[in-house]
C-alpha cells in the first residue's frame, strides 16, 4: 500500500486537522491515518471552547493568544457550519474574596495581551440578563470564542486536501538506520514517510511508545450536559470562578465547575467535571447531578429546562498541564502534537503552525521549548 507522502499524522481529531492544514500549506503532502472516525475521540466529545481567559500568563496563554489569532482567520476561509462565534466570555464571582482572585488574575494577563473588563455586581445583568442575583461581580473577556469542534476538524481536514484514511490503525512506527522514522504500519500494510506527527490526544502515550518514545499522557475524564433547543437565553460563555483553579489542579478526584454556553443550534451545553478515572466511561449520576445543580445556581432558569442527552471525552492530561509539542528527542523524524488537556480545540491552529514550521525548518512564531518532548524522563 505504499503510497509515498511527506508527513503521516496519526489522529484525525482537530489538533491533526490543524497539523495537515499548516504543513499541506507549507507545500507538504500529507496522509492523516485515524482508527476511527474524524473527531472520534476528545474533539468530538469537547464544548469547541477557545478561550484566553482561563490561563495564567506563560507558554500556553502565549500559544492560546496566536490561536485566537489564527481562528479568527481561519473562520474567514472556512464554511459557516464550524460555528465560530466571537461571543466573549463572562467569568463571574459569588463574593468579593473571589472578585479579588479574579482582579490579580486580569491583572496578570493583561501585559500578556489578554484584553479583560471588570463588570461590577450591578451590571452582570447587562450582559446575561438571566444570571442568578446577588452575585459578586465577574470579568468580561472579549477574546474568548467557540466553534463546533467535530465540524473545524472535518473543515480543516477538507481544506489541507490531506490524504484522510479512517478505520485504520497504525501498529507500528517503521524506523531506520540510526532509529530514524520511515513510515508507519497498519492494519492494511506499510505506508512510508520520513516525519510522522503523533496527533493521538489521549492516545498520545501509546502511539509514542510503538516508536520507542515516552510520552506520559494521561485521560482525565469529564462530562457535558446538553439540554433541549432553547431561545438565546446565555450570550456569552459564562463559567464560576472556581473553573480557573479546576483546570490548574493535579487532583484525580471528582471537581465539578459552573460553565454554561448556547450553541447556534439552540441547547445549552454544561459543563465542567473531572477526574482520572483512566479510560472508564460508566456514567457517574453523581457528577451529572452536581453539574445541574451547579448549572442551576448560576442560572435559576434553567431548574426548569429539560437535559436531552449527555456525553463523556477523555482529555489528554500532562503533569505541567502543558502540551508536548515538537520533535521526539530519542526518535528522529517524530514529532509530537498532543497532550492539550481541555484546551486542544482553542490550541490546534498554532500547534499545527508551529509543527509545520518545524517540519520545514522554518522559524515557528513563537518560543517551542516549554513544549519540547524530552522535558520528561523516561519510566524507570
Amino acid at each position: 500500500m505504499s503510497n509515498p507522502t511527506d508527513v503521516i499524522v496519526v489522529g484525525a481529531g482537530v489538533t491533526g486537522a490543524a497539523c495537515a492544514y499548516y504543513a499541506a500549506r507549507s507545500g507538504l503532502s500529507v496522509t492523516v491515518l485515524d482508527r476511527g472516525p474524524v473527531a472520534g475521540g476528545t474533539t468530538g466529545s469537547g464544548e469547541g471552547n477557545l478561550l484566553v481567559s482561563d490561563k495564567e500568563p506563560g507558554p500556553e496563554l502565549e500559544l492560546a493568544l496566536l490561536s485566537t489569532q489564527l481562528w479568527r482567520e481561519l473562520a474567514q476561509h472556512l464554511p459557516a457550519g464550524v460555528e465560530y462565534e466571537a461571543k466573549g466570555g463572562l467569568v463571574v464571582a459569588s463574593d468579593a474574596t473571589g472578585m479579588a482572585a479574579l482582579r490579580k488574575l486580569a491583572d496578570s494577563q493583561a501585559g500578556a495581551g489578554v484584553t479583560a473588563e471588570e463588570i461590577p455586581a450591578d451590571r452582570l445583568h447587562d450582559l446575561e440578563p438571566h444570571l442568578a442575583p446577588a452575585l459578586g461581580g465577574g470579568f468580561h473577556y472579549p477574546q474568548d470564542a467557540q466553534v463546533q469542534p467535530a465540524l473545524a476538524a472535518a473543515h480543516l481536514l477538507r481544506a489541507s486536501g490531506a490524504r484522510v484514511r479512517t478505520g485504520e490503525e497504525v501498529t507500528a512506527v517503521l524506523t531506520g538506520a540510526h532509529g530514524k522514522v520511515r513510515g508507519v504500519r497498519t492494519e492494511c500494510g506499510e505506508l512510508h514517510a520520513p516525519y510522522v506527527v503523533n496527533a493521538a490526544g489521549t492516545w498520545g502515550g501509546e502511539v509514542a511508545r510503538l516508536a520507542g518514545a515516552h510520552l506520559p499522557v494521561l485521560p482525565r475524564r469529564g462530562f457535558v450536559l446538553v439540554t433541549e433547543p432553547l431561545p438565546r437565553l446565555v450570550r456569552h460563555k459564562v463559567y464560576a470562578a472556581d473553573y480557573v483553579s479546576d483546570v490548574a489542579s493535579d487532583s484525580a478526584a471528582l471537581q465539578t465547575s459552573a460553565v454554561v454556553e448556547g450553541t447556534p443550534a439552540g441547547p445549552l451545553l454544561i459543563g465542567a467535571s473531572r477526574e482520572r478515572v483512566g479510560f472508564d466511561r460508566t456514567l457517574s449520576v453523581d457528577a451529572l447531578g452536581r453539574l445541574a445543580a451547579r448549572a442551576a445556581a448560576l442560572f435559576p432558569v434553567l431548574a426548569g429546562v429539560r437535559v436531552m442527552r449527555t456525553y463523556a471525552g477523555f482529555r489528554p492530561y500532562l503533569p505541567d498541564h502543558l502540551p508536548a509539542i515538537g520533535p521526539d528527542p530519542r526518535v528522529p523524524g517524530l514529532l509530537h502534537a498532543c497532550g492539550h488537556e481541555g484546551a486542544g480545540v482553542g490550541l490546534a491552529p498554532a500547534t499545527g503552525l508551529l509543527v509545520a514550521r518545524l517540519l520545514t525548518g522554518d522559524q515557528p512564531p513563537l518560543d517551542t521549548g516549554p513544549f519540547h518532548p524530552g522535558r520528561f524522563a523516561p519510566a524507570a
